[in-house]
């Protein structure tokens, strides 16, 4: 029997725990979860006792376990946080809050040490996928790229653009019109598929964003287009919850290990 591959997860919040319980469930045969760590003591404690494996106060502290891979499921700032350490220490990262990587020079610094230490960074599809379908169109000519976002009024709290009248409104309402660069900045936690988007095509000077309010809308809806002289690609994508997130993990960890690469 084959050695399993050592994995560490840092968050164990709502997708963390759909990673967790994938690998239970036996979705994840090649891994064994040697330890987790989280900024809630509570829920890292019960991930912890629910697989077992070790209750981890610290990144540096899970480090110690010489994961093959450590998943971040928890925040952009947190990515900025570790993902440094986590190549040094000799592991690969898969990283769920792709939004870190809208910091061009965190970007540059963290993909420079990628190949000094011949560690890689994944970065999960989260709520949209076509990333190769978007990299060829990229690659085969000059393109244009435009993601748009459909949200309901309450998933707009606690940004600048929120207002309650949309709480109350009726019609659709475009809250945001412009690029992913100044989206980043403005949803720092909410368009990480912009930033996803970004990266695989135009950049974040040149990715169009439109984000709409849809009253009573519950989830997200999605699409993005690329558009070249030779090649056009849609994508679309409708998710009720989050959960597409850390299934994308799960469906990224099999990748990695299978001998058929999609």
């Amino acid at each position: 029997m084959n050695k399993k591959l050592r994995l560490g997860i840092v968050g164990c919040g709502y997708l963390g725990n759909i990673i967790v319980d994938a690998l239970l469930n036996g979705y994840l045969e090649e891994y064994e979860l040697v330890g987790v760590t989280s900024r809630s003591l509570e829920s890292r404690a019960k991930v912890a006792n629910k697989v077992p494996c070790k209750d981890c106060k610290s990144i540096d502290e899970l480090l110690e376990l010489k994961p093959d891979y450590v998943v971040e499921a928890a925040s952009g700032k947190v990515v900025k946080d570790i993902a440094h350490k986590v190549l040094y220490a000799g592991s690969n990262l898969v990283v769920l809050s792709i939004g870190a990587f809208a910091d061009e020079a965190f970007y540059d610094k963290t993909n420079q040490i990628a190949r000094e230490t011949n560690k890689r960074i994944y970065i999960a599809s989260g709520a949209i996928g076509g990333f190769d379908a978007m990299r060829t169109a990229a690659l085969m000519s000059e393109i244009t790229s435009k993601i748009t976002s459909e949200k309901g009024p309450k998933s707009l709290r606690g940004t600048p653009v929120f207002r309650e009248e949309l709480m109350s409104s009726d019609k659709k309402e475009d809250v945001f019109n412009g690029f992913a660069k100044e989206a980043i900045s403005l949803f720092p936690t909410k368009v990480n598929v912009a930033v996803a988007t970004a990266l695989a095509t135009t950049g974040a000077d040149n990715t169009a964003v439109t984000i709409s309010s849809i009253p009573n809308m519950v989830g997200d809806n999605h699409k993005i287009e690329v558009k070249g002289e030779d090649v056009q690609v849609t994508v679309e994508i409708y998710s009720k919850t989050s959960a597409i997130a850390g299934w994308s993990v799960v469906a990224l960890l099999k990748n990695i290990v299978s001998p058929i690469v999609f």
